[in-house]
């Protein structure tokens, strides 16, 4: 073999595993990039379907419902509603609502499957699509006034 031609191949097997590695690097992007929607975008029918994806609102007030390790409630942005199940134990924060984000699969009956729950982890935070949502639906954000400093008495 020429040198010339030993060079092109491995000009060539370089260029194929930099291809092949590519490949890989986007399908696993692919697989793991996991979306946000509010309730309203999955009534809408904007969510995809047969896709992990997560949900983010408040937990409805007076909605969950627990038996055993299972746990029902719902999630709203006060404009739509979804109804939530999780199997599994819940964070320490969860409490009627709070903001929430749950991230699952829409089932065919509507309702959402969750994988796994996360809990807002302060008064202060919520992920900015869901402070969106809320800010558009009418429903103030801030922390509750028990939570607020008051002035110190002198």
């Amino acid at each position: 073999m020429k040198p010339r031609h030993r060079r092109l191949a491995w000009i060539l097997a370089g260029l194929i595993a930099l291809s092949v590695a590519t490949a890989l690097v986007l399908n696993a992007f692919r697989s793991n990039l996991v979306f946000f929607f509010t309730p309203s975008e999955v009534a809408q029918g904007k969510a995809p379907t047969g896709r992990v994806f997560r949900i983010g609102g408040l937990v409805g007030d007076g909605s969950v419902q627990r038996e055993g390790t299972t746990v029902r409630f719902t999630v709203t942005d006060n404009v739509h509603t979804i109804a939530v199940t999780y199997t599994g134990i819940l964070p320490d924060l969860f409490k009627e609502g709070r903001g929430v984000v749950a991230q699952g699969l829409v089932l065919s009956d509507g309702s959402f499957q969750a994988r796994e729950v996360l809990a807002k982890h302060d008064e202060n935070y919520m992920p900015p699509e869901a402070a969106e949502a809320l800010k558009r639906a009418g429903h103030p954000i801030g922390a509750p006034d028990q939570f607020k400093q008051k002035p110190a008495k002198p």
